[in-house]
């Protein structure tokens, strides 16, 4: 019987509500989560993102069975006797490498990290395998079930591995997060609750030795058992990440185009586009499914971040739409403001990915897409502005040169699964450096068995008496083990929200982003985004009543930083749940999108209007003000004192006071000498 499991690729999310509430992942690219029950059975849309404490809820990720007409298996289905779930997550981070960049992407040649010489996380532990937060697999069974990934479900024998239950700064990390089953047997893997912690101070914004946080992966096996045959047993993989502030806005380039890159170019998933080594000049591209996204993704970009370059080239100023003659021209020239992707196999600084002006000698429009590049901070592999990847960029010259159809009931391609793509299409798949969720180790085929499926290294319970290998590199072939797919990512993860959100790119020096600045990169520069849906930084305020502004310092319709009031790394690995969500409010009309923060937890901050007399000593000047938020330090480690006073007055503030004061936060210091310049070499925050 042919079975699979959907989705391959899981994604689910942390959040700090350790109330019942949880989510589930969305099923489509750029859809909203679903509330769930108890057990993970789904209720409908998302209606809160934050329980009553401001705190996030954890999403959860459904795992599911069908057959091979697309029918749903079930505990209800006739004949199915059994359904038995086996999970294994792990975080191998503080075992790893440190946070380096493009150092040990195979597919550069003379990469590896010996190559660069890149040092290791926690150097001065000899035994490295105590470094991995490794609970070991879990299974569960049955409708309406549920185990953690803690230490008091350890399987009996395991060589587990868990850090220290309590640290000098910030939260212990304790488990990796739940499994449950819904009414019908349906798996829910839940992830953890955000923790970050370690007994060093923070030394960079990579973090520091002693660290660990508890994002994850790992796979998902199912073993199917009929009445009167034998058991036939599934594997997927499932990642744990970051929330998705602004889940109905999608990267231009997100992990299911990654993937299906990777699929197209070594695993023969479409013949007919891609064969042979090269693309096939014959293919007929469809603007509906192939070009359609990369043009309205663009335009949502406006909503979390400052791209008018961008915006302008999403207005419909001819007809996208018409293949015929006349509209040639038009194409072409649309076409010549993406720049083109750098050759994979070719380290060399001279390539597109270094040039930001359509015309070079004018510097009359930046190309597309107006975002940061794989590499744009140091001087080694350098990737200074992003590339579509180079399917979607054929696809893209198909259409320009009129090889296309416009048909809005098309089929998805064979052999991709749209309950594959919804989970990894919700994540970043470029740039990566390395990225939010996961990294540029999934550019590279050694990490697959099959499109759109990561390889295995072995059976769920082959590490019964050794425990998971913590130097191993899973680019170099052989599979993958429990958190390799996470591993190269920052530690603490909210490095990725403070540092890296906008980066000041140096255009004129393809051979350095550094030179004569080793702090910053050197001017002239221009001013580039990350990842805006994964991490905004110019957003609309949604604060519709009086009493909301009031308490929001905002007025509805201008644009704010999306982080204001987290002026340190620290306070954002304290407070990260406080960010608001970005969320469409005008979702019933299609083609008019509104989107703006809700949910923020404007209690936490302060705010006062600053004169700019204060700063010039001029007092004329007191009739300019700039607006500052900001997070009084005024109770280190608890509930700030002034948001034990506004406990009084509001229910919400009293529920963040209980909630703060009972999760033992240890306040977090950093190294004397500080964090250093942050990745974009600007410590200014519009």
């Amino acid at each position: 019987m042919n079975l699979n499991i959907h989705p391959s690729v899981g994604v689910a999310r942390l959040g700090n509500s350790t109330g019942v509430q949880f989510c589930l992942s969305p099923d489509a690219i750029g859809g909203l989560p679903y509330d769930a029950d108890l057990y993970g059975n789904k209720l409908g849309p998302i209606v809160n993102f934050k329980d009553e404490a401001g705190a996030i809820k954890r999403q959860g990720q459904v795992f599911s069975i069908y057959d091979e007409y697309n029918n749903e298996i079930t505990l209800s289905t006739p004949g199915v006797t059994s359904i038995q779930w086996y999970v294994h997550l792990a975080n191998k981070k503080a075992a790893w490498y440190d946070f380096s960049e493009l150092d040990g992407n195979l597919l550069f040649p003379n990469n590896s990290y010996q190559d660069k010489q890149t040092p290791l996380r926690n150097a001065a532990e000899p035994n490295r395998q105590t470094l991995i937060v490794d609970p070991g697999w879990r299974t569960i069974s049955g409708a309406n079930q549920t185990i953690g990934f803690d230490q008091a479900n350890v399987p009996p024998g395991y060589p587990a591995q868990f850090p220290p239950s309590t640290v000098t700064y910030g939260l212990p990390v304790t488990t990796l997060g739940d499994l449950k089953t819904d009414a019908l047997g349906r798996l829910i893997v839940l992830g953890g609750y955000g923790n970050a912690g370690g007994d060093l101070p923070l030394q960079s914004y990579g973090g520091a030795d002693t660290w660990r946080d508890d994002i994850s992966d790992g796979p998902v096996y199912c073993t199917v058992t009929y009445e009167g045959q034998d058991p036939v047993t599934l594997q997927a993989w499932v990642i744990v990440g970051s929330p998705d502030y602004a889940p109905e806005i999608v990267n231009i380039s997100a992990l299911s185009d990654t993937m299906f890159d990777v699929g197209v170019r070594y695993f023969d998933l479409v013949p007919e586009l891609f064969s042979g080594g090269a693309y096939q000049e014959s293919f007929v591209a469809n603007f509906q499914r192939d070009i359609l996204p990369i043009i309205s993704r663009m335009a949502n970009y406006q909503w979390v971040s400052n791209v008018q370059p961008m915006t302008a080239l999403t207005s419909a100023f001819f007809d996208f739409t018409d293949p015929g003659e006349a509209n040639l021209q038009n194409r072409l020239t649309y076409f010549s403001y993406f720049r083109a992707p750098n050759l994979t196999n070719d380290a060399s600084p001279l390539q597109p990915s270094q040039d930001l002006f359509q015309d070079a000698l004018t510097l009359n429009f930046p190309m597309l897409p107006v975002n940061s590049g794989s590499n744009s901070v140091s001087n080694d592999d350098i990737v200074k502005f992003l590339s579509l990847n180079l399917t979607q960029y054929f696809l893209l010259s198909q259409w320009a040169n009129g090889s296309f159809v416009n048909d809005p009931n098309y089929l998805p391609y064979a052999g991709v699964n749209g309950m594959d793509t919804a989970s990894v299409g919700n994540c970043v798949g470029l740039p990566m450096c390395p990225g939010i969720e996961v990294t540029w180790s999934m550019q590279n085929p050694a990490v697959y068995s099959a499109p759109f499926t990561i390889s295995n290294n072995a059976a769920y319970n082959a590490y019964d008496t050794t425990g998971l290998d913590p130097s191993r590199d899973e680019c170099e072939g052989g599979g993958c083990q429990p958190g390799d797919l996470t591993k190269r990512m920052a530690c603490p993860w909210q490095a990725d929200f403070f540092q890296c959100t906008f980066q000041n790119v140096n255009f004129t020096d393809p051979y350095s982003n550094k030179s004569g600045n080793p702090l910053g990169p050197t001017p002239p520069t221009y001013y580039a985004y990350w990842w805006p849906p994964q991490a905004p930084w110019d957003v609309i305020a949604g604060e519709d009543t009086a009493a909301g502004q009031a308490a929001a310092n905002v007025v509805l319709g201008q644009q704010f930083n999306y982080a204001r009031g987290i002026n340190q790394f620290a306070q954002m690995v304290e407070h990260w749940y406080s960010l608001a969500f970005i969320k469409n409010k005008n979702a019933g009309a299609a083609g008019f999108p509104f989107f703006t923060e809700t949910e923020r937890n404007n209690q936490l901050f302060s705010y006062q209007a600053i004169p700019v007399s204060t700063i010039s000593g001029n007092k004329n000047d007191d009739q300019t003000e700039i607006p500052v938020w900001y997070i009084p330090d005024d109770n280190p480690g608890g509930a700030p004192l002034h948001l034990q006073a506004k406990a009084a007055s509001s229910a919400k503030a009293g529920k963040m006071v209980a909630f703060l004061e009972a999760r033992a936060f240890k306040h977090i210091k950093t190294a004397p000498g500080g964090l250093g310049t942050p990745r974009s070499g600007s410590k200014i925050r519009r």
